[in-house]
């Protein structure tokens, strides 16, 4: 990689470093490009070089701090257990109790991806081609696809709609949980939460007869 790469790049990395400490400490509408730009040590005509806007460089943001999330939680139960759940309740399972267990540890981390975490996100990350940083997102939705494909009792036509019912489930409840322990704390809630998910999965269960098969 050539300097005038590495210099982009380390321009980039800049405005998102700045514009993740102003956001979480300012918060999101308090915050301008000016700002950002000013605390990068850039122009803020240099901003418009890497990002059509605020929001664009919010939705990188989510997406790199939810792939960071991920990343951590997959290499967690990997080390912990040797190898991977071999079903994709246990796994999901897994990787749902660790990510929650740090948005608890990091309640700023919390506040910022909770209320813009989506699936929208996670679907740009995974379709990017060619970008490190998202590495890990692709590789846990190939691990996820490859876990549904090998359950002989699922059937699913449309793995993404599955997915993005799981991650709006546990991104819609969470938040009020960690934060304000309603309408319970984290540690009641999640065998709740493990039930809904094991009841979304019943629900593509294969019939009696396919399962003889």
């Amino acid at each position: 990689m050539g300097k005038v790469e590495i210099n982009k790049q380390n321009k980039r990395s800049s405005l998102l470093r700045s514009a993740y400490e102003l956001f979480t400490d300012r918060g999101f509408a308090k915050t301008t490009i000016a700002d950002i730009a000013q605390r990068s040590g850039l122009a803020k005509g240099t901003f418009y070089l890497y990002f059509k806007d605020k929001y664009d460089l919010r939705d990188e943001l989510v997406a790199r701090k939810s792939a960071q999330l991920l990343l951590e939680a997959h290499q967690s139960i990997q080390n912990a257990k040797g190898a991977i759940p071999d079903t994709l309740e246990a796994y999901l399972t897994a990787m749902i109790d660790y990510i929650l267990s740090s948005l608890q540890e990091n309640h700023m981390l919390l506040r910022f991806i909770s209320k813009n975490l989506s699936w929208g996100f996670f679907r740009r990350a995974v379709k990017t081609e060619g970008k490190a940083e998202y590495a890990d997102l692709s590789e846990f939705y190939q691990l996820y696809l490859s876990l549904l494909d090998s359950s002989p009792d699922l059937e699913c036509s449309d793995p993404e709609i599955l997915l993005f019912m799981i991650i709006e489930l546990v991104n819609s409840t969470c938040y009020s949980c960690i934060l304000y322990e309603t309408p319970a704390p984290l540690e009641e809630y999640l065998p709740h939460l493990h039930r809904a998910i094991h009841q979304l999965l019943e629900g593509y269960a294969k019939p009696s007869s396919s399962r003889q098969d």
